[in-house]
């Protein structure tokens, strides 16, 4: 992505997230109550717009047998998604929430906007 400037999110690597579209979507359970099963961001990929996500969107790789790995073969890995696909966990609330930005002692620190903790 070119931009003039770079992209803030208020996602970062290592914080619990709901993916909310695509095949890991939480479902409805039998009560009509959302079942949500917060997963890992592994990894933010700032200029694409993307972030990885422990257990979702897996993909097989083939690989070719190397030096390093002497027997090739098939490998699952987990693939970007979107970052308009996920939502911050909080756990407090045990929703998934919406994230405001405020500057305290001249540090910005991330707030959920349902249950008014940081993150």
């Amino acid at each position: 992505m070119k931009a003039r400037f770079k992209p803030k999110f208020n996602i970062k690597k290592g914080d619990m997230v709901i993916v909310i579209s695509g095949e890991a979507k939480p479902k409805k359970d039998d009560s009509g109550k959302w079942e949500y099963k917060p997963k890992t961001v592994k990894k933010v990929l700032v200029d694409e717009s993307k972030v990885v996500v422990e257990g979702v969107n897996m993909v097989t790789k083939h690989t070719k047998p190397s030096a390093r790995n002497t027997k090739g073969g098939i490998i699952k890995k987990e693939a970007p998604i979107h970052i308009s696909n996920v939502m911050l966990w909080d756990a407090k609330s045990k929703a998934p929430v919406k994230v405001k930005r405020e500057r305290e002692n001249g540090k910005t620190v991330r707030i959920s906007k349902k249950s008014g903790e940081k993150i």
